[in-house]
């Protein structure tokens, strides 16, 4: 297993010393650590398929009103 040192704000470390009172803090701090880097990897998930959608915006032709209007009345599947 690794080992991480880092700092926090004095006032941070009280928050979670109190949230997570009696808890294995190492087990806590890796659980929030696995969850922030799936988040992190969602966000790139996003932001690609975001970008894509917007490429493929460009190069789609506008629909007309007359033709939004027919799909209205005819009904999407």
């Amino acid at each position: 297993m690794a080992t991480m040192n880092f700092s926090v704000p004095g006032d941070v470390k009280e928050a979670f010393d109190k949230a997570f009172v009696g808890r294995n803090k190492s087990a806590v701090l890796s659980e929030l650590m696995r969850q922030a880097v799936e988040e992190q990897r969602r966000r790139r998930r996003r932001s690609r398929a975001i970008a894509k959608l917007l490429r493929l915006r460009k190069r789609a032709r506008p629909a007309t009103e007359r033709t939004l209007w027919a799909a209205r009345i005819k009904g999407r599947p």
